[in-house]
């Protein structure tokens, strides 16, 4: 009786600890390259290269993005959050439509939902799907650019 209490205890134990970490695992986390054959820019114009690298950072991401516009100017921005819907800070240059705060939330598994903001108007709402083999991520973007006009993007990543 006692060895079956203990066992019990250690798997209740085991469990109560590795819920809240597999509940911050995120299929996001890594490398991933822009595959801009599988893209699509409407209104928009495409960059020639992205790389975004998300790192688990405790119970946040930080999120990196890197590459050059299709004008050829560098970009370099970034942000970390909870997957909880406030707003945070984004630092660097480049953060597409002049973004300066991103608020993303955890949708399941899969799927997350940013609303990127500029001096709190939002200028792009994006939906991110990671693929079941977590291989491809998909962004589905639909924002406004600096004149006012809509904006509409699907991008494609390929995990490194």
């Amino acid at each position: 009786m006692k060895r079956m209490f203990v066992f019990v205890a250690v798997i209740a134990l085991s469990l109560f600890v590795s819920g809240p970490l597999l509940a911050q695992s995120s299929p996001q986390i890594g490398t991933w390259k822009l595959n801009i054959t599988k893209s699509k820019f409407a209104n928009t114009q495409a960059p020639t290269s992205e790389t975004r690298t998300l790192e688990a950072q405790g119970d946040s991401v930080k999120y990196t993005f890197e590459g050059v516009d299709g004008d050829g100017s560098h970009f370099a921005w970034g942000f970390t959050t909870n997957y909880d819907g406030k707003d945070v800070a984004i630092s660097g240059t480049g953060a597409p439509n002049g973004a300066d705060a991103e608020a993303i939330t955890r949708v399941d598994a899969n799927t997350f939902k940013s609303a990127m903001k500029k001096g709190g108007k939002v200028v792009q709402r994006t939906t991110a799907l990671v693929s079941h083999d977590g291989k491809v991520t998909t962004l589905t973007t639909k924002g406004t650019n600096a004149q006012g006009q809509p904006v509409t993007s699907t991008t494609v990543f390929d995990k490194q």
